[in-house]
C-alpha cells in the first residue's frame, strides 16, 4: 500500500516558537515523525537562508510547500497579483514543488490567459486555497474559478482548508463534492468556538477524523494532506508521529476494500 504524502504546516508548531528557532530546525523533527513534505510559512520567515534549507529538506528526503499569504486575484484587478511571479520564484528558491495562495477577489472579468502566461514554463505548481475571508472562503467563487481553469487547461489545484468553510458557514461536506475533483492538497484542522465567540482551530478529535475520511472520498486517492492545528507538547517527534500517522490513514480503508 501507497503511503498518501503528509505534511506538517509549520505554523502549527505556534508563531513564536517557529521564529524563535527558525523553520529549518524543524525539518529534522519531521522527517523522524514520518512526515513526507513541510509546507514553510512565509509570514514566519526569520532571515532563513532559501538554498539551506532547499538543501537540508532534500538531504532527508521531504518535499515541501510555499505557504504565501498573497491573494491571487486583488479587488477591482482583471490581471493576477503582479507579486505571483516572484511569489513563483520564492518558492522555488526554496526548493518547493507547490506554491500555496489564497483565491482572492475572483470575478468573471479576470484574466485568465494572463494568468496562465505568468504559469508558462514555471516548474512550481500553483495551489489556491480557500482562506476565512467572505470573497475567498465561499465555495461558489472557486466553482467559477475552476470552471475557468479547465476551460483554459490550467495546471492549477486548490488547496481544500478542511477548516475554513467555517469562517463563512459554509458546508465542508457540499464544498468537497462541489470541488473535490480539483483538489490537490487538503488542510486539516477541527475548528471550536471559544467561549468570547472566535473561531479557532485545534486537534481533530475521533469524530472529526471520521468526518475528513467521508470528505476525502470526493477527492482523489491519497491526495496530498496537511496538518495545520496546534502541535504542542513536550515530545514534538511523538506528537507529530501520531498525528502523521492518523493523516496517513485518511481515504486507506475506502483503498483496502476496493482490493478485497
Amino acid at each position: 500500500m501507497i503511503k498518501p504524502t503528509v505534511s506538517i504546516s509549520l505554523s502549527s508548531y505556534g508563531a513564536d516558537l517557529v521564529r524563535q528557532r527558525g523553520q529549518g530546525s524543524f525539518i529534522p523533527l519531521l522527517a523522524a515523525a514520518g512526515a513526507t513534505c513541510i509546507e514553510w510559512r512565509e509570514e514566519l520567515l526569520s532571515g532563513e537562508s532559501p538554498l539551506q534549507l532547499a538543501e537540508a529538506t532534500r538531504a532527508e528526503g521531504l518535499e515541501s510547500v510555499y505557504s504565501s499569504p498573497m491573494e491571487l486575484w486583488q479587488a477591482g484587478q482583471s490581471r493576477p497579483n503582479p507579486e505571483l511571479l516572484s511569489a513563483l520564484q520564492r518558492a522555488g528558491a526554496f526548493g518547493a514543488k507547490y506554491l500555496k495562495v489564497s483565491l482572492g477577489h475572483f470575478t468573471e472579468t479576470c484574466d485568465l490567459n494572463a494568468l496562465a502566461q505568468a504559469l508558462d514554463a514555471n516548474p512550481v505548481q500553483l495551489l489556491v486555497e480557500n482562506d476565512q475571508t467572505l470573497h475567498g472562503g465561499r465555495i461558489e467563487p472557486f466553482q467559477r474559478f475552476f470552471a475557468q481553469v479547465e476551460q483554459h487547461n490550467l495546471p492549477i489545484k486548490m488547496t481544500f482548508d478542511i477548516g475554513n468553510w467555517h469562517w463563512q458557514d459554509q458546508c465542508a461536506a457540499s464544498a468537497a463534492r462541489l470541488l473535490g475533483r480539483h483538489v490537490g492538497y487538503v488542510h486539516c484542522k477541527a475548528v471550536t468556538r471559544r467561549t468570547d465567540g472566535k473561531l479557532v482551530a485545534i486537534p481533530p478529535a475521533a469524530s472529526d477524523l471520521q468526518q475528513w475520511e467521508h470528505l476525502l472520498r470526493h477527492m482523489a486517492k491519497g491526495v496530498m494532506r496537511a496538518a495545520e492545528y496546534p502541535l504542542q507538547g513536550d515530545d514534538l517527534v511523538q506528537l507529530t508521529t501520531e498525528h502523521v500517522t492518523a493523516l496517513a490513514r485518511l481515504g486507506q480503508s475506502q483503498r483496502e476494500s476496493a482490493h478485497v
